[in-house]
């Protein structure tokens, strides 16, 4: 990217407001918020995490073939119909057990069929769909409440929302993701279906009051293609907002991070070469990669062991991405990227219902990479920061901006939060009071959001 994107509002063909946190001043958001959102008829809320946020299970069948002795026992899984928990469990900070971890995590792309599958003898599953508590979970080890969603769900319950009420979670298999038209997506479709269920139930059990949908990073993708997968008057009659926290809405260069040398997310002790193939198995990364549309031609990855005979620089935009997976030794991503998700990615359909997009600004993320001498297989030698939120890039952040701007229908509002990361945005106070707001504000019919 070439600098910081532009703010400013679009033509009047589309509403859109933009808000500086630094602007706003926020008291206790609390009870009296809520009594007032009582008073208007509290909207439920379903929260749609983003990959991290989820839980996902696993049970391991008589086809499945351990890599290795470590494998083959671990873990030790008595009662539960021999169900464990895949992902997040901390046993995949040991070396042996990071690679029985990799292993079962694996998806593989199934060319015949068009679609993905979970690797031989592993089943998965997302259990407590509809409650929050797979969203924040009781750490087996810890002992403490814990979670990506933990506070954001807490704190709409201290202003006045309850779990299984009006309060709901969607959790998913983030692994999966969904392809664009003419290509079967079976896990990505059926969990946007149990979605659209979800909300009809929570309007129904509500006074048939729309739902506020409100989704972090890859959770803003899902809801998104639910939206523009339903009729009009479906959404209408379902969806009052939806509000998005650092949604990805262009993908990511950290992504091509991911892809090239494997990424820790930060979790410690964990040696990226071990997980790498397993992330590029995974059909959302190739969803977050950088999309055309939003860094163009822009150089995001140098390397200058990959020119025309070996020599010389070989660069990599968002527009030669095949080439990029080819010479990082995924070749088995290139068809599925070229057929299922380049067309996915090419426009930004409008969700017909109002939003509001949070996003952190301020914070270094990865604008572009050079990798040395070494290839793909060591980490990168330079990498080049820019403004984002950490880990999603400022022009992806604001893309709808610049999507919907020829739209006269199409309402979007963007709220900068300087300095909140793409986590931070769930636990971060300031961050927690502006959600309440916005909600706050939904509930008694604003139009948009008015700070004060």
């Amino acid at each position: 990217m070439e600098g910081r994107p532009s703010l400013a509002p679009a033509p009047a063909a589309v509403t859109v407001m933009v808000v500086m946190l630094s602007t706003l001043s926020c008291s206790c958001c609390g009870a009296s918020s809520a009594a007032r959102a009582v008073a208007a008829g509290r909207r439920p809320v379903i929260l749609i995490p983003g990959a991290g946020g989820n839980q996902l299970e696993a049970r391991l069948t008589e086809e499945y073939r351990p890599a290795s002795l470590a494998c083959r026992v671990w873990p030790p899984v008595r009662g539960r119909g021999g169900w464990f928990r895949l992902w997040f469990d901390p046993s995949v900070l040991l070396p042996p057990l990071t690679r029985c971890f990799a292993d079962r995590m694996t998806l593989y792309y199934d060319a015949g069929a068009d679609d993905y599958r979970n690797a031989p003898g592993v089943e998965t599953r997302v259990s407590d769909f509809g409650s929050t508590s797979t969203l924040r979970y009781l750490d087996p080890n810890l002992k403490l409440l814990t979670g990506y969603m933990n506070t954001l769900a807490s704190t709409l319950e201290k202003a006045g929302y309850e779990e299984g009420r009006d309060l709901f979670g969607a959790p998913y298999d983030f692994r999966y993701g969904l392809a664009g038209p003419g290509h079967p997506s079976t896990v990505g479709t059926a969990y946007l279906q149990r979605l659209r269920l979800l909300v009809e139930s929570a309007c129904a059990a509500n006074g048939g009051r729309p739902a506020i949908l409100m989704a972090h990073s890859l959770g803003g993708l899902f809801a998104l293609q639910l939206l523009a997968r339903s009729p009009l008057p479906w959404r209408a009659a379902h969806v009052a907002r939806l509000v998005t926290l650092s949604a990805p809405w262009g993908g990511s260069v950290q992504e091509m991070l991911t892809f090239a040398s494997g990424n820790t997310l930060g979790v410690p002790f964990v040696d990226a070469s071990l997980i790498r193939d397993e992330q590029r198995s995974a059909e959302s990364n190739l969803w977050l990669l950088p999309a055309p549309r939003v860094f163009g031609n822009t150089t995001l990855v140098v390397s200058r062991g990959h020119g025309d005979g070996g020599g010389g620089n070989r660069s990599y935009s968002a527009k030669n991405m095949t080439q990029f997976l080819r010479d990082i030794g995924f070749e088995q991503g290139v068809e599925p990227y070229r057929a299922r998700i380049r067309p996915l990615v090419e426009a930004l359909p409008e969700p017909g219902v109002p939003v509001t997009c949070l996003v952190g600004t301020g914070v270094d993320t990865v604008e572009s990479l050079v990798y040395g001498d070494g290839g793909f297989d060591e980490p990168p030698e330079e990498v080049v920061y820019g403004d984002g939120d950490g880990t999603v890039n400022l022009a992806s952040l604001v893309g709808p901006i610049k999507a919907w701007s020829d739209s006269p229908a199409q309402v979007v509002e963007v709220v900068e939060l300087p300095k909140v990361s793409h986590s931070g945005i769930l636990n971060d106070r300031s961050a927690l009071e502006q959600i309440i707001r916005i909600v706050d504000s939904i509930n008694l019919n604003a139009t948009s959001y008015q700070p004060s």
